[in-house]
């Protein structure tokens, strides 16, 4: 399976660096907080929305957090048919009513964000999104976005192959 940054067929990449991502992550913050949006609880989309959702729990002080494990990308440029739900499963009846705050690193096509603020509104909680990237083909538009682009992004986290043993 190839890493994120693994994409040397691809002319044009946006390329974050743990440097960027430091600006990003309080950038987005400030622009949440300045909306007066508070939430109660900030929910990854896991793996990619894991940095983000951390970076965004301690810079908007909030200590709830939780993760929504979600697979979609197998590869660059290479999807499952439809984003399909993953174990553990989010315990969904301890969010009911309460201010959530779902974050992941980008919606692309957008259709990962969708199923989750899906499945959590159907809790009855409210919803809010916050990406680090939105592309202009996503489905949905985050309610919070640091950037827009349409090249393939390298993360800090992703921009490295798996360890593996010496």
């Amino acid at each position: 399976m190839a890493y994120h940054a693994d994409s040397s067929d691809l002319q044009q990449k946006e390329i974050l660096t743990w440097e960027g991502f430091g600006v990003a992550s309080r950038e987005l913050a400030q622009t949440i907080a300045d909306d007066g949006y508070e939430p109660e609880i900030i929910i990854a989309v896991a793996r990619g929305g894991l940095v983000a959702a951390g970076a965004l729990s301690y810079a908007l002080g909030v200590k709830l957090s939780d993760a929504i494990n979600v697979e979609f990308y197998t590869d660059v440029h290479t999807t499952l048919p439809d984003p399909i739900l993953l174990e553990p499963m989010l315990d969904v009846a301890s969010i009911s009513g309460r201010k959530l705050l779902v974050v992941d690193d980008v919606a692309d096509s957008g259709r990962t964000m969708k199923l989750v603020l899906e499945i959590l509104r159907e809790q009855g909680a409210e919803v809010r999104s916050a990406v680090l990237y939105e592309k202009s083909v996503s489905v949905v538009k985050p309610d919070y976005t640091w950037r827009h682009t349409d090249e393939w992004i390298v993360f800090p986290w992703s921009a490295e192959p798996p360890v593996t043993k010496n």
